[in-house]
């Protein structure tokens, strides 16, 4: 049997602690029709399942937490508990297929069966149809989702932007050696020690990141419509821009794409804010980011391999060339603190320890509210090239988040062929201008590719007038 790490098994905790919240996470992909014959399609994912990790296995859980959960296969594995169909209300625009969206991912999955089902959604305008593919979040973080539901494409998945990320070009490092488990505290804390004292250096810079992002966790930002209770509705929408204006943006003023997406991101929350009657402040905005630790020989394993930083987004800038600056000198500073390497060597501590006393934390930790981090911003890569279902191509693919632990709202990025998408889940209740939230990260990248054409006008006018 395989077992759930630590973080693995969180995300069942996060889940049990909120009856209105559903941990599950998705890709839509949005196919040119026509539609094949649903018999055939049933068939063809049946095929493709039984090739793809935990999509044919079920959650085996241990009375008391005595152990950890761990995976097996289903011996009564139904294809058709799966797969399902439905339908668009006309006119079958974006709106209708953002209702359907919600609506389907506002409902937990069935833990007695194998934790994924797929919804083939038809009546989109422009012959075009759908396929919403579902899973537990406890199954896979945002790149192995990406290459679990890759395989359901006719290739196979194939080249992918993940192998730009930072985790994927560094070399492997010596793992580090945890304490084997133990029953006995005193012998596990012993070797824990024994284990920092050996590895002084990597402690004393992950010691730094823990220590960040406990202080992190632990402020205390204005009071704000964008934590608190939730439902369980849900709206969903999105936000489409092309990777090559990002990449302009990127070039011009020498910062990352992820930089570009999360200042386009505060510049909508700030509208947003602004539109809601608050006055955004320097505290406003500590986002959740996660941070992929996931090596290139690890891209196929299907589990959790996130570390995160709690960068504060500068919603009280209004300039959004300044805004760019200051994500980009906020996220190097955080990336420099030793966030990212604190939250995975937390993680691995947890995960050496007994699964009871790990659980009884995790337990603990997510029925605890927090008001600390106001929003959730996760950059997923996707495809480079574009993919093929059943011999039609996805023209689009639109990643959806959850919310959970007192985030109203969770935006999920994906880059896929020429394509940037950010997908915006929300409360339904409390977050009812989600399409403003939407249209304005457009809108500010639109500003940003602006202000990148200015500034190559004035380097070019410069490089000019050194020249004569």
């Amino acid at each position: 049997m395989e077992h759930l790490s630590a973080l693995d098994a969180s995300f069942l905790e996060a889940e049990d602690s909120d009856p209105h919240v559903s941990l599950a996470i998705a890709g839509v992909s949005i196919i040119a029709g026509p539609v094949p014959p649903y018999e055939e399609l049933v068939a063809a994912f049946g095929e493709r399942a039984a090739e793809v990790p935990r999509c044919t296995q079920v959650l085996r859980t241990h009375p008391l937490d005595l152990g950890p959960p761990g995976w097996v296969e289903d011996p009564h594995f139904d294809i058709s508990h799966h797969v399902h169909r439905v339908a668009l209300a006309e006119p079958g625009d974006d709106a209708e297929l953002f209702r359907m969206i919600a609506t389907l991912m506002q409902f937990r999955l069935d833990r007695e069966r194998p934790l994924w089902e797929s919804w083939i959604i038809e009546g989109l305008t422009d012959d075009r149809w759908a396929v919403l593919l579902k899973l537990h979040h406890c199954i896979a973080d945002g790149i192995a989702t990406t290459q679990m539901l890759a395989k359901f494409s006719d290739y196979g998945g194939g080249d992918t932007f993940a192998k730009r990320i930072r985790a994927s070009k560094e070399p492997d490092e010596p793992t580090l050696r945890l304490p084997s488990i133990s029953m006995n505290p005193l012998t596990w804390l012993g070797g824990l020690w024994r284990t920092t004292v050996a590895a002084t250096t990597a402690a004393e810079h992950a010691a730094v990141g823990v220590a960040g992002l406990t202080a992190g966790l632990l402020s205390a930002p204005p009071e704000s419509s964008l934590t608190g209770t939730v439902t369980t509705l849900r709206r969903y929408n999105a936000a489409r821009v092309k990777l090559a204006d990002m990449q302009k943006v990127c070039r011009a003023f020498d910062v990352t794409l992820n930089d570009v997406a999360l200042a386009a991101i505060t510049d909508s929350y700030r509208n947003l804010l602004l539109h809601r009657g608050e006055q955004p402040h320097r505290d406003s905005l500590r986002t959740l980011v996660p941070v992929s630790i996931r090596s290139m020989k690890d891209i196929n394993q299907p589990d959790n391999r996130v570390s995160a930083m709690l960068p504060l987004l500068p919603v009280d800038e209004a300039d959004p060339v300044k805004q760019l600056e200051l994500v980009h000198s906020r996220l190097t500073k955080v990336k420099a603190s030793g966030q990212r390497e604190g939250g995975a060597v937390f993680m691995a501590a947890a995960t050496s320890m007994p699964f009871t006393l790990s659980a009884w934390m995790i337990r603990l930790l997510t029925r605890f509210p927090q008001h600390a981090v106001s929003a959730l911003a996760t950059n997923v890569p996707g495809p480079r090239g574009r993919q093929k279902l059943m011999g039609r191509e996805v023209l689009e693919v639109l990643p959806v988040p959850p919310i959970a632990l007192g985030l109203r709202t969770g935006i999920a990025m994906v880059s896929y062929a020429d394509s940037f998408i950010f997908g915006i889940t929300a409360d339904h209740d409390t977050a009812p201008d989600i399409d403003q939230l939407a249209a304005g990260i457009e809108q500010a990248v639109a500003r940003l590719m602006a202000a990148s054409r200015a500034r190559r006008r004035t380097r070019r006018r410069a490089n000019g007038i050194q020249s004569a």
